[in-house]
């Protein structure tokens, strides 16, 4: 697509080209002059919108981690949001299909998706220490669990009813690998309750 003028062009469409570009083929395929093919135009007006790759990849983060975390509704209690704020957190991860985006993510991104989980904690009554590492805990399990089932995870052979999700050192087929997310949540979750129940007290 031609432009007349490449000074028309914005850093939002450059963004949005990168992300095009992810998702179609991978970070690996993201660059200066794929983004700038894709737009029709020379590398050129790309760099100066933009600055470098490493601040286009930043872009790029901060455009697929907007808004990560789900509202809370009225009254929630913090261990059913918790656990609704996990499961959406990790959905909009696996949006970006690349662990190295992943855990390169600004970090900016994570804290304030943190903000409406850390409210919630201390409405129920968390001082702020604990709502904070309780938090952390959450967001670390959920940001490593998403980064390392990225990789080569279906088993050879298929599940069995009788084997546990996860113990087929072959690997583990998608089915398990949300199978082991809710587990892993579930046990953060009853962990942290059992840990600050007398601080909530």
């Amino acid at each position: 697509m031609a432009r007349p003028n490449d000074l028309e062009l914005g850093a939002d469409e450059i963004v949005a080209a990168a992300v095009e570009i992810l998702r179609e083929q991978g970070l690996d395929a993201v660059s200066m002059r794929s983004v700038a093919s894709r737009l029709g135009v020379s590398p050129v007006p790309v760099y100066s919108r933009v600055g470098n790759k490493e601040a286009l990849l930043d872009a790029v983060a901060a455009h697929l981690f907007a808004d990560l975390a789900p509202p809370l509704d009225d009254g929630e209690p913090w261990p059913e949001y918790a656990d609704r704020w996990c499961h959406e957190l990790r959905r909009r991860l696996l949006g970006a299909r690349e662990p190295r985006l992943i855990l390169g993510a600004r970090r900016d991104a994570y804290v304030e998706a943190s903000r409406p989980l850390v409210a919630a904690m201390r409405a129920d009554g968390l001082s702020i220490e604990a709502a904070v590492q309780a938090c952390r805990l959450l967001m670390w399990g959920t940001v490593g669990f998403v980064a390392m089932a990225q990789g080569p995870t279906v088993a050879s052979t298929p599940a069995t009813r009788r084997r546990l999700p996860g113990s087929d050192a072959a690997g583990v087929t998608l089915e398990e690998v949300d199978a082991l997310f809710d587990m892993q949540v579930r046990f953060l979750i009853s962990g942290i309750v059992e840990t600050w129940r007398d601080d909530a007290g």
